[in-house]
């Protein structure tokens, strides 16, 4: 017997298709050159797929049928179509398509069942990326124009990582030492990676991040540490860039806060939630700082034009050799926090946070979050990465002051050592909840 379809569901296959048909024609409406599909034919053919569906929806064989049909059809077109250009005496004529519209086609058909049978975001997410993919020819040849194999093998290998060896790792300790397992490690690792290879891709290949603020507020997400050494560095080789070096290294701090704020969350959103009142005010407070040196050192009308911003990193996070760093520093974090709590307590971590501030503090800080110290409450664990953030404040303050030569970045320097004051005013506030 067959099931009536809702008409809520015929309705989203006549949509969508349409949809896919006007996009259809609206790309290859450049050319007089007929080809199978359009805004008639494809809502016809997702009809035809749905109907058939619906009158076997178990074995699908009417629909299969169809398909089988639909497919020996496209497949004479494709031939003659291919011979046709192959007798075009001019070779600059309209280019072949390729399998753009016999799968284009299919993908009409098959768009009936799924628009009938599965949840409607499947159908929408098909349709849109098909429309995307097709409009978006020319800006995709483009982009794999522009990427350098090594990124493509870069990226190969973290989808390795991720996808295979992820899995593969156990999610239980595999020593005393420590709580945190080498799942927990992985993943941490992944997290961080993301979050810094989206930023290393928008620096390396987005043109609009070159100007401004831009690259600083992306080195943030990246680095806010070698972000500072870089504008440092910068500002006191070109002195043009001073008003955008002081503003950007403030401002690389301010998205640090929400960026530590961003991973605790995907790990310990209840920590994040403690978490989030410190960070967003001194977030808010580096901005502030931010617009105040950027608007208060305007340039006079006779003086040179600003460059561009230089990159906050000029290499892959994604690397093996720096994933490999991360873990092994994640994993030595997670032992040294495990030892200091056992001997000292709470006082122990604090202590420890305090010294991880002058290197990275992702380790220290995902640590907490995963569990890696147990036991104590939320507001310590806040506290602890609060003290954190404040030491690589302090670095990052002296960083500005030494590699700029002390005056070109001297307000950014003062603006970091008054953002640590106030992150461990409120860690020390957070620390005096639990006496």
């Amino acid at each position: 017997m067959i099931t009536a379809p809702s008409p809520a569901s015929v309705a989203l296959l006549l949509g969508l298709s349409f949809f896919l048909g006007l996009a259809f024609e609206e790309f290859f409406a450049h050319t007089d050159e007929r080809r199978p599909g359009g805004i008639r034919t494809f809502p016809l053919l997702a009809l035809t797929g749905g109907a058939l569906y619906l009158f076997d929806p178990v074995r699908f064989i009417p629909f299969t049928g169809g398909l089988v049909v639909l497919g020996a059809w496209l497949v004479v077109y494709y031939s003659a179509h291919a011979k046709e250009h192959e007798q075009q005496a001019d070779l600059q004529a309209e280019p072949n398509v390729g399998l753009v519209v016999p799968l284009l086609n299919v993908l009409a058909y098959l768009l009936g069942a799924v628009a009938l049978a599965l949840p409607p975001w499947v159908a929408v997410t098909m349709t849109v990326a098909a429309v995307l993919l097709l409009t978006g020819r020319e800006q995709l040849h483009a982009l794999a124009r522009r990427l350098e194999m090594r990124e493509i093998v870069t990226a190969g290998e973290f989808l390795i990582l991720t996808g295979i060896v992820l899995p593969l790792l156990p999610n239980h300790p595999v020593t005393t030492l420590t709580a945190i397992t080498p799942r927990q490690v992985w993943l941490a690792l992944v997290v961080v990676c993301t979050f810094s290879y989206v930023s290393y891709l928008a620096q390396r290949y987005w043109a609009a991040a070159a100007n401004g603020l831009w690259m600083a507020a992306l080195g943030g997400l990246y680095s806010s540490t070698a972000t500072t050494v870089v504008l440092a560095r910068q500002a006191k080789a070109d002195p043009a860039l001073k008003r955008q070096a002081q503003a950007g290294i403030t401002l690389a701090t301010a998205i640090m806060y929400l960026r530590i704020l961003a991973v605790v969350g995907i790990f310990n959103l209840d920590l994040a939630r403690v978490l989030a009142p410190a960070l967003g005010a001194l977030s808010l407070a580096g901005f502030v700082i931010c617009l105040l040196q950027y608007r208060l050192n305007r340039p006079a009308k006779d003086a040179p034009a600003q460059g561009a911003m230089p990159a906050a990193t000029t290499s892959n996070p994604l690397e093996l050799g720096a994933a490999a760093v991360f873990a092994a520093l994640f994993v030595a974090v997670s032992v040294v926090s495990a030892l200091a709590q056992s001997k000292f307590g709470i006082s122990g971590i604090y202590g420890l946070a305090a010294i991880v501030g002058v290197t990275d503090i992702d380790p220290f800080v995902l640590n907490l979050a995963q569990g890696g110290v147990s036991g104590e409450p939320a507001t310590a664990l806040a506290a602890a990465i609060l003290i954190a953030a404040s030491s690589n404040n302090i670095l990052k303050a002296l960083y500005a002051a030494s590699f700029a030569g002390g005056k070109a970045t001297a307000g950014s320097a003062a603006a970091l050592v008054a953002l640590a004051v106030a992150g461990v005013a409120a860690a020390v506030a957070m620390a005096m909840l639990e006496l």
